[in-house]
């Protein structure tokens, strides 16, 4: 079933209708050319619900679905996991957030660290984040995501360590880390993570804020080159743990996906 994602205005719970808009049109009407009775699921991007709808007429410019059902999505992750990422060359990016997305990030910050050879200026950045926000949309359709993870501006290590200091792990891959044992350690927290918030304060937390809190875990990657010494003793001392991802050196494109695959695991075993 194909997914698509729309404006929470568009959605009409009163009378049961759901308007797409914009690019997606000419996608449903001229290159899967659907048709009138087929079914799609739409999603808002910022919320977990989904929203089943029929197909019932295709203009050039809109097309009008009937809401049959809404139902809680459960493909989004149970903690917010969210990657700092070191600015890599050429395109490498892209392929990084289309494929963290799909593997359930909620939010992707790229990072300007010593060693990065990519220097971007304020108007080169905005060019670049509203591309790359494009990509996380359109990774979030294929892999049917509830939630369109955000791309933020690029920070400064300094910058991104201060928006990671009241999250609940954070973790820095390091070629001089310590073995795995400590990345087991490491890792055994996160398990940990979702027992404690679905459970224990669970009730606390609706109690106070009205809604669920959910573990965040921030996952710095560097890029070519690595991080510097200075970088990493930086990072530790605001409270990111290094890690290891064993005996090989993964590039800046393979890292980040090893470590969030690894987190998926932990948050979903249980």
């Amino acid at each position: 079933m194909y997914h698509f994602f729309v404006d929470k205005q568009n959605i009409d719970t009163v009378n049961n209708r759901v308007i797409i808009e914009g690019g997606d049109v000419n996608h449903i009407r001229n290159v899967l050319r659907m048709r009138p009775g087929e079914e799609i699921s739409v999603g808002t991007g910022e919320d977990d619900n989904e929203y089943r709808c029929e197909i019932e007429s295709l203009e050039e410019d809109r097309v009008t679905c009937i809401l049959r059902f809404i139902k809680s999505s459960d493909v989004e992750s149970p903690a917010d996991i969210i990657l700092f990422q070191g600015l890599p060359k050429a395109d490498k990016m892209e392929m990084i957030i289309q494929k963290c997305v799909e593997l359930g990030v909620a939010e992707i910050v790229p990072v300007s660290c010593e060693r990065c050879i990519v220097k971007l200026d304020d108007k080169k950045a905005d060019a670049k984040v509203k591309r790359w926000q494009g990509i996380a949309e359109a990774a979030a359709k294929q892999s049917k995501r509830a939630v369109i993870p955000g791309i933020t501006m690029p920070l400064s290590m300094k910058d991104a360590l201060k928006k990671a200091s009241g999250m609940d792990i954070k973790i820095i891959p390091y070629e001089l880390a310590r073995g795995m044992e400590k990345t087991a350690e490491v890792f055994g927290k996160i398990s940990g993570l979702k027992v404690e918030n679905n459970t224990e304060n669970k009730a606390e937390n609706k109690s106070e804020n009205n809604t669920e809190r959910r573990p965040q875990i921030a996952v710095f990657i560097g890029p070519e080159g690595g991080f510097t010494e200075e970088e990493i003793k930086l990072a530790k001392e605001c409270g990111v743990e290094p890690v290891s991802l064993g005996k090989r050196i993964l590039r800046t494109e393979t890292a980040g996906l090893a470590v969030i695959s690894w987190i998926d695991f932990c948050l979903e075993v249980q």
